[in-house]
């Protein structure tokens, strides 16, 4: 069950004599037990410009926990229970570190994020400082959306596991259908200024180098990270570029607000985007533009099988769509370490995790032990109206998006400079 944060110190109980002789001699002092408790500190946006997009992690890490927590539910091989208790981060990497710290404080030794690249990175870092400084206090970062590729390269880290596609992954997905459309010509760049935004233009003019050769970049901009209230004058610039093509890893307030602003100027463009399907954003794009908005994603709305169960239980609990499905991928995964540790200590079940591969509503998925970094598969997808095949409507808007292309894990994959510590 969800409870909301307070703030509260830890009160500390002696630990008896026996424990600690057991522990010094390196044995197993606890072994999971049925029904213990797992608490996970969500460190998302709760209010704010992003508090929609937070309120939607919020929802499914919820209703996720509470399948695993349905007795004989086998991808929960332990029988744990999770409570999910969210701690709001305003999308503020400064904020981060405070919930963090107040999440530490409760005792919590688990924390998941994934709204914001910038405050994932703050979390990184603040984790691997208070690690090494609190040996036997260990806490693991389930990073369930934040997707700079640093994160499981230059700044890997024992302590992160990455549940969502990096930014690379998507774009290498993104650049096969750019090369298999011959009227992109005219690519236009824009994003939100931190390292998310950065690159995805990184990744995207490298991409259209390799494999769209004879398009030209007209334009690459970035803009200040939920500030902006009217782009028209962005979209103005776009328009006198001459693109036929933009190419943007906005999310949230800022690529609803984009869309917008696209519509009201009469914007005629493809858009390839991370996170049109994300919570809010369809209602932005309404009826229009059908057929000129596609995004990659580890999921899309009218999947068939397990996902579809989901989906349907998500909408009838909450009347809302399902949007954040990499959160099912990182509680599934914690649920199989701790099954394959035989324990719910984050130091056991870090190494369980390492090199797992778990059943998910789109079959198997792996946690790559190199980096840390997810293995499944992707999906490109495309807004379009609704048919016999693609009936799920989508926020209300007579629209769905349909199924354009799959990746399979080893074509979405790309390689690692992880060079990973691990604790003795």
């Amino acid at each position: 069950m969800i409870k909301p944060f307070r703030v509260s110190s830890l009160r500390w109980a002696p630990l008896a004599v026996g424990a600690l002789l057991a522990a010094s001699a390196g044995l197993a002092v606890a072994q999971v037990k049925p029904g213990e408790v797992v608490r996970i500190a969500l460190i998302d946006p709760i209010s704010g410009p992003f508090a929609n997009i937070g309120d939607a992690f919020v929802k499914m890490y919820q209703l996720e926990a509470d399948r695993l927590n349905a007795k004989g539910n086998p991808n929960n091989p332990a029988g744990v229970k999770f409570e999910i208790v969210p701690f709001d981060n305003k999308a503020s990497p400064q904020e981060s570190l405070s919930a963090l710290k107040t999440a530490i404080d409760q005792g919590f030794r688990y924390i998941s994020q994934g709204g914001s690249s910038g405050a994932a990175g703050a979390l990184i870092d603040a984790i691997n400082k208070y690690n090494e400084r609190n040996p036997g206090k260990e806490v693991i970062f389930l990073n369930h959306s934040a997707v700079d590729p640093d994160f499981t390269n230059s700044k890997c880290s024992f302590w992160h596991y990455r549940f969502d596609a990096d930014t690379s992954m998507k774009m290498e997905a993104m650049g096969t259908a750019l090369k298999d459309d011959p009227s992109v010509k005219k690519v236009y760049i824009i994003g939100q200024n931190y390292s998310h935004g950065q690159q995805v233009a990184k990744f995207a003019k490298d991409v259209i180098a390799r494999k769209v050769p004879g398009a030209q970049v007209v334009g690459d901009e970035l803009h200040p990270i939920g500030q902006v209230k009217d782009f028209a004058p962005y979209v103005a610039k776009i328009k006198a570029s001459g693109a036929d093509t933009v190419i943007t890893g906005n999310w949230g307030q800022d690529l609803a607000l984009l869309f917008k602003a696209g519509k009201d100027a009469g914007l005629d463009v493809k858009w390839y985007t991370y996170y049109a399907g994300a919570q809010g954003t369809p209602t932005a794009i309404g009826n229009a533009l059908e057929d000129k908005i596609f995004y990659v994603y580890g999921s899309w709305v009218n999947e068939p099988g397990e996902f579809s169960v989901i989906r349907d239980e998500f909408k009838k609990r909450y009347n809302q769509d399902i949007s954040t499905s990499t959160i099912i991928h990182a509680i599934r995964t914690l649920a199989g370490g701790i099954g394959k540790a035989k324990s719910t200590d984050p130091v056991k079940v870090a190494w369980a995790m390492e090199g797992l591969s778990v059943k998910s509503y789109n079959g198997e998925i792996t946690m790559r032990k190199t980096d840390h970094q997810l293995q499944q598969p992707l999906y490109l997808v495309k807004w379009a109206k609704m048919d016999a095949k693609n009936n799920y409507e989508v926020e209300g808007t007579g629209h769905t998006f349909t199924l354009m292309k799959t990746f399979e894990p080893y074509v979405t994959s790309t390689p690692t400079t992880c060079q990973m510590k691990r604790p003795s």
